[in-house]
């Protein structure tokens, strides 16, 4: 396939936006109108599913200005957007189902962290139904498309969120990742897609896809915008049963690299995407203490998590709706939820202890290792070949992120350029639980990015119980 290789247009960083406010070269207000403005020549194309009217926009850009203080706020006048399945007060959340919408009437506290640190909020982004899907086509909206062209899907479930990054509306997006809704759009637009380990950023105020699973992630320009936003986002929320503290933070010391073996690799016949990765690989043998590590045990745990009883938990919140309004629900959404009615509560203890064996082999393998590196896609596809076997394509996209969660990793997808027919080339980071700026650190050093260590902060504790 080849594609109209235009690629991403990121716009200013956060801290280039912060400079601009700082010295009177920007405002906050001239920031939120160039947002708008941006937003506005697109037209309808996908990315979002609802914007803040320019008017008001720039009102509560000028409400940010008149803060006490607020030109010391971490994220001052910083714009952002939201995806569609976390909650806005007053804001409709209609995880791209018209039928399900309803208004907010709080603010999820991961998007209420970012808005007390002076970041403009400027719309809901859009997504697969139900957060169903890693291929972005499956929502009644206008179905959005990769910014390389070629009628290139845009990835999903977060698809709007990484649109909105890629696009240079705005600097950075709050998105989920439960299967890898967050890195797959990030990587087939051209941005950095981090997934935290799980419970580090609050999941209240969140439509759960799986509840055990769902975690929310960031979509950004650059680890330095990843790492500013991470910092305001993350925080132990005693309203969130998963919620956990962070990880200590560590000195920039050489990590030790897993790469899988070359034979493990999968591209699905997709040799352009084949010569790009083993290309970087390449590169990191020559300048990183590599070790082998096998994928068998992470594919494993993958397929079980939508050929196994984890497809049911997502009954948990949409089974009246799936009941009630069936038609109301995307056809292939439908059939994925309907299919959770199969499992029984044998199968689910089952997998379970399947999912224990496969986690204890994996939790060996990181005393050898800090960064496991993977595709993040195998391959890419068009909308149309999505539509005609949108099963199939969407296991293809997930077979190096469905493991994510049910190991309990944390995930940092980078671009690294394009393939040789111009198609984007991403490749994930993946670290134990809680070993986040070990990773992030490690991204920064692949895109030649200075990155300042931050000391580990005394009230932070290194030992924290897991939930399981």
């Amino acid at each position: 396939m080849v594609v109209d290789a235009r690629g991403p247009s990121i716009g200013p960083s956060v801290a280039e936006i912060l400079a601009s406010h700082a010295s009177g070269t920007g405002s906050p207000t001239k920031t939120a109108a160039r947002v708008a403005d941006a937003v506005a020549a697109r037209g309808e194309d996908g990315t979002w599913l609802s914007t803040v009217p320019r008017e008001q926009l720039i009102a509560a850009a000028a409400e940010i200005e008149n803060r006490p203080g607020a030109r010391t706020l971490p994220l001052y006048g910083v714009p952002f957007g939201v995806k569609d399945s976390i909650d806005v007060a007053a804001v409709q959340t209609t995880l791209s189902c018209p039928d399900y919408a309803y208004t907010a009437t709080a603010t999820a506290p991961v998007v209420q962290r970012l808005l007390d640190a002076g970041a403009l909020y400027v719309g809901k982004t859009n997504l697969d139904q139900f957060a169903t899907g890693l291929n972005g086509t499956r929502t009644p909206y206008p179905v959005p498309r990769s910014v390389y062209g070629g009628d290139m899907i845009s990835g999903g479930s977060s698809s709007g969120s990484a649109l909105a990054v890629a696009l240079g509306q705005v600097p950075f997006a709050v998105a989920t990742d439960t299967a890898g809704s967050g890195r797959v759009p990030a990587a087939l637009n051209g941005v950095i897609g981090f997934k935290p380990s799980r419970g580090l950023i609050s999941t209240v105020g969140l439509v759960p896809a799986c509840k055990s699973l769902d975690c929310i992630s960031i979509m950004a320009g650059s680890i330095d915008d990843v790492d500013r936003v991470f910092d305001v986002a993350a925080g132990r929320d005693d309203a969130d049963p998963w919620s956990r503290d962070r990880g200590p933070r560590r000195a920039a010391t050489p990590p030790r690299v897993g790469l899988p073996p070359a034979h493990e690799l999968e591209f699905f016949g997709d040799e352009q995407m084949r010569d790009a990765h083993l290309a970087f690989r390449d590169h990191l043998a020559r300048t990183h203490d590599v070790v082998e590590v096998s994928l068998a045990p992470f594919l494993a745990a993958g397929e079980l998590l939508y050929q196994g009883p984890w497809v049911a938990e997502r009954l948990v919140e949409f089974a009246d709706f799936l009941a009630e309004q069936p038609d109301s629900i995307h056809p292939v959404v439908r059939e994925i939820l309907q299919g959770g009615h199969r499992y029984t509560a044998v199968d689910a203890f089952a997998a379970l202890h399947r999912m224990r064996e496969l986690k204890v082999q994996v939790d060996r393998l990181w005393r050898s290792l800090d960064v496991l590196v993977v595709p993040t896609i195998g391959t890419t596809f068009t909308v149309d070949e999505v539509i005609a076997a949108p099963i199939d394509c969407n296991t293809t996209l997930g077979h190096y992120t469905h493991f994510g969660n049910l190991l309990d990793l944390l995930g940092v997808a980078i671009p690294l350029g394009i393939t040789a027919d111009g198609r984007p080339h991403s490749a994930t980071l993946l670290g134990a639980a809680l070993t986040d700026d070990t990773v992030l650190e490690f991204a920064a050093q692949l895109l030649d990015e200075p990155r300042a260590v931050p000391p580990t902060p005394s009230a932070v504790p290194t030992v924290v119980e897991e939930h399981a």
